[in-house]
């Protein structure tokens, strides 16, 4: 077993995240005091689990649709998630996110951060370093246009009226 696994429930061969328990979550939480961020969070239920065992951020993420069965977007899951913590720790949001009106979106239904994935690495593949600071430019460019269209002066003033649909 590698050092990292000992004193858990998790077996080096094993597959999944059969021992990744709450029960875990607190023994992690309680062998550190690194920031605990718990990725994949998808409902409301969870949220408040995540509160209740200290963690320091929720990142809301359906891990591309590969672990998760349900089918369900992070941006249909977002708000009840972030109505949830309720500003006591912070929501980050990944899984579809390729343009900057996709960032605003994402604020606008309750996540303090939004993260990408796969469009930094299409620029890193195609051009290094230069390619990822373009996907980083393009995506501000857009954002901003997104601002000024809807007629939202900052990104401080984006809220759950900025989008339709339920908060």
């Amino acid at each position: 077993m590698k050092p990292n696994y000992q004193g858990t429930s998790y077996a080096q061969g094993t597959p999944g995240r059969a021992g990744l328990t709450w029960d875990f979550v607190g023994r992690l939480r309680d062998a550190t005091g690194m920031k605990l961020v718990l990725k994949g969070i998808m409902t409301e239920e969870d949220a408040a689990l995540c509160l209740r065992h200290g963690v320091d951020g929720v990142w809301v993420s359906n891990h591309g649709g590969r672990t998760d069965p349900s089918g369900q977007a992070t941006i249909d899951a977002l708000p009840e998630v972030a109505r949830t913590v309720g500003g006591r720790v912070p929501v980050i949001l990944d899984s579809g996110v390729r343009r900057g009106a996709d960032v605003f979106k994402a604020l606008a239904r309750g996540a303090d951060a939004v993260a990408i994935g796969r469009p930094y690495l299409w620029g890193l593949g195609a051009f290094g370093q230069a390619g990822v600071e373009r996907v980083f430019d393009i995506l501000k460019r857009e954002l901003e246009l997104t601002l000024r269209i809807s007629g939202t002066p900052s990104l401080s003033d984006i809220g759950t009226s900025s989008v339709g649909g339920p908060a």
